[in-house]
């Protein structure tokens, strides 16, 4: 056993911090739950504040959502049924689609959840072949709640077709809508968050051979989830959030609580295999895997920070909440996690499951055996292996050259399974954009002043005559709050690219020649069209800055923590490979359809605009989590006196058998969401598994070696006028002799050859 009593005072925060908590057990378990019951208290207290309607879109459709909002006028759920003509014969002139139309009509009353009940042949909601009309009313009650009590409704219009087969009676609105979709996914997606779990769990099993040491990872990675969860109430005073970044917040979550946790209790493990006492392995692990995690999880939090330039609400609640659970699941790490370990001691490994993890128990080695194979060829061949891989690569990111990135219509995110589907593709068909206009919301001094309602009026005449609109052009005004709202269908209904183009026409002449000739008249338009438009204006705009942002200052923190200008060239150039081959898998499969069959995405034929962004900057931040625990473990070596090529076979053998089990259990958890129905939730889970499959295979098995054994001493590299930049290598343990191993030597045990004094 280790004379500890001569060990030198750890150097390093997370040295320092693992120190304090070894010897403060209790404290810190007992901080740490403290903290975890503190924010879930807090935060219940508090209560989530979630992004509001006029924030989620940027630009003028926020406007129109605004201007409502301040003048009290709640949207209320708007429905649609359509009557329709099935083959030739009936019109909306004959008898029986008369008495079809009053049917709807008194069954939708009947249900008392109805107002504001309109007759096609009142409001002229009657196509031109007179073989289609149009029954619109709004739900009772809160707009959010609508979808709650909308049965009565869809039972009595499905009544009504019954009593007339030879019509299509169908109903679409935000309420039936939101049910068919709460209905067919709701469950579905509740599902895969659940399995994340266990899934991790059971591969964690496998990867300890013990079921103590598999919960740890889990039990850490679940209470920073939650801690964050209360931690991220409060702060939603200040900056909203939304279920979307509670569901990203937990995928991130478990992700990197894992990954942190793993990396230390392996390493622990390691040690103490090694012949080190629990005390001296705690210590060690502190001040390596510990920093490893804390240059991590800093890069991982400035990644996730770059969401938030992009000015859309939305993306700053996922930033925002990402970065926090990121930074309490890394303090968690370096904190609970080394005070959990000490009370455990040889407990750790309760609960073992036969045959699993028996090899390593006996043996003690961490290497892995696969990995060490596949080095002799890379390292034997640098300039093949980098010649292939980096190939390979490029070729698979080739495709993403022709992305396409746009907002998925109905049928491309959920498919022709669901009859409102059906329904909004028919209505649309015969009452282009009638299903989703655009609206406009004109506020005024006086609303009913002659030049407003005389500009009102030209605006709705213009529409049509310029050929934005085909009518009709439907405007409610509220007298009392100095407010109408215009509702404009546009030609090109469902077609993103005609109804632009009516969208435009819009804004750029019909506007500027009718409302915007009247002084004191705020006219912004808005509706799901506009919507698109300016959530995807302003998200272009943001690509650039946010780009630019996470990989400035990643190259700045690799190089501050490696103290080696070209350590940080590297670990940029590498990720953005891998970042980019996801991009071209994605495009490859959702796009083109090359083997969009194994997935479910036939027909696609784009990537949901928000994506590239979004799994840049996770990617980017969990790329580095591995590039920092190999590199670290590569440097410690060459601090420790083996060459250069011997502390690259060194930091990738005895890294690998973790870095891969994080990666499975990534790749596992990412998979579950690429099951789901929803293409935009399906081409998350397979962009993130995919890049993070490639990441922890072709770059830090074959291009990090071949890259890191050309390059030789230059690895090292520092250049004297950067000398200023502040030193975050000072935290690592005194660098120890250790012989130079070939690979395919085994290597010598460190336990016993460490001078007493190095072994931190």
């Amino acid at each position: 056993m280790a004379d500890t009593g001569r060990l030198e005072r750890p150097r390093g925060i997370a040295a320092r911090a693992g120190s304090w908590s070894a010897r403060h057990r209790w404290a810190a378990v007992g901080g740490w739950v403290l903290l975890v019951i503190l924010a879930l208290a807090v935060g219940s207290m508090t209560g989530r504040v979630d992004v509001s309607e006029s924030e989620q879109v940027p630009g003028e459709s926020g406007r129109v959502s605004q201007i409502l909002d301040e003048a009290g006028i709640d949207d209320a759920a708007g429905e649609t049924v359509l009557i329709q003509a099935k083959g030739g014969g009936l019109t909306a002139n004959d008898p029986a689609f008369r008495k079809a139309v009053d049917a709807v009509l008194a069954g939708v009353r009947d249900t008392g959840q109805v107002t504001a009940v309109h007759s096609p042949y009142e409001t002229k909601t009657i196509s031109a072949d007179r073989r289609s009309a149009l029954v619109q009313f709004e739900m009772r009650g809160d707009a959010e709640k609508a979808a709650d009590h909308i049965q009565p409704v869809l039972d009595a219009v499905d009544k009504a077709g019954d009593g007339h087969q030879d019509l299509r009676i169908e109903e679409f609105g935000d309420a039936s809508g939101q049910k068919a979709f709460d209905d067919a996914f709701g469950d579905d997606f509740s599902q895969a968050e659940y399995s994340a779990l266990p899934v991790a769990l059971g591969i964690l099993l496998i990867v300890f051979g013990a079921l103590v040491a598999a919960l740890l990872p889990v039990a850490l990675a679940m209470t920073a989830f939650l801690a964050t969860t209360g931690l991220v109430a409060v702060v939603s005073h200040w900056v909203h959030m939304s279920d979307t970044a509670n569901s990203v917040m937990l995928l991130v979550g478990l992700a990197v609580g894992v990954d942190y946790c793993l990396f230390y209790l392996r390493r622990e493990r390691e040690e103490r295999a090694a012949g080190r006492d629990a005390q001296t392995a705690l210590r060690v692990a502190a001040a390596t895997s510990g920093r490893a995690i804390l240059v991590s999880g800093v890069t991982v939090i400035v990644a996730m920070a770059g969401m938030l330039f992009t000015g859309i609400a939305e993306f700053k609640a996922m930033g925002l909440a990402t970065l926090m659970v990121v930074a309490v699941a890394m303090v968690g790490s370096v904190t609970v996690l080394p005070a959990l370990l000490s009370l455990l001691g040889e407990r750790v490994e309760k609960g073992r499951m036969p045959f699993l993890g028996r090899a390593k128990r006996r043996g003690g080695s961490t290497e892995s055996r696969i990995w060490r194979a596949v080095l002799r060829p890379v390292l034997r061949r640098p300039k093949l292996s980098l010649a292939l891989a980096t190939g390979a690569l490029i070729a698979l990111a080739v495709p993403a050259v022709g992305m396409n990135t746009a907002n998925l219509t109905l049928d491309q995110e959920f498919g022709d399974r669901l009859p409102v589907v059906n329904a909004y593709n028919h209505i649309d068909e015969a009452f282009p954009g009638g299903s989703d206009p655009a609206r406009v919301a004109v506020k005024a001094d006086d609303i009913d002043a002659a030049p407003v309602r005389d500009a009102i009026a030209r605006f709705r005449s213009e529409a049509v005559a310029k050929g934005a609109s085909k009518g009709p052009v439907e405007v409610t005004v509220h007298h009392r709050q100095n407010v109408a709202v215009v509702e404009v269908p546009l030609i090109g209904g469902s077609d993103e690219g005609k109804a632009e183009q009516s969208l435009e026409v819009l804004r750029n002449e019909v506007r500027p020649a009718t409302l915007g000739a009247v002084d004191g008249v705020d006219a912004p338009i808005g509706g799901s069209t506009a919507s698109s438009k300016d959530f995807n204006d302003k998200l272009g705009s943001a690509v650039t800055p946010v780009f630019a942002f996470v990989v400035v200052f990643a190259f700045l923190l690799m190089l501050m923590s490696f103290r080696s200008l070209t350590i940080a060239v590297t670990s940029i150039v590498l990720n953005l490979l891998s970042v980019g081959a996801a991009y071209g898998i994605l495009t490859a499969v959702f796009q083109h359809g090359w083997g969009a069959g194994l997935v479910g995405a036939e027909g696609v034929g784009a990537i949901v605009s928000w994506l590239p962004l979004f799994l840049f900057v996770i990617l980017f931040g969990l790329s580095m989590d591995y590039h920092v625990f190999v590199v670290s473990r590569i440097r410690e070596a060459r601090l420790a006196g083996r060459t250069t090529k011997d502390a690259v076979v060194h930091g990738v053998v005895t890294t690998a058998g973790v870095v891969t089990s994080a990666a499975v259990i990534m790749v596992a958890v990412f998979s579950i969401f690429g099951t789901l129905s929803m293409q935009s939730m399906k081409q998350m889970g397979v962009g993130l598994a995919a890049a993070v499959l490639i990441d922890a295979t072709v770059i830090r098995g074959v291009l990090l070696p071949a890259v890191m054994s050309l390059l030789g001493e230059r690895n090292w590299y520092l250049p004297k006028w950067l000398g200023w930049l502040p030193d975050l290598a000072h935290d690592e343990p005194a660098p120890a002799r250790q012989p130079s191993t070939p690979v395919g030597a085994s290597p010598m045990p460190e336990a016993d050859e460490r001078p007493r004094h190095a072994r931190v």
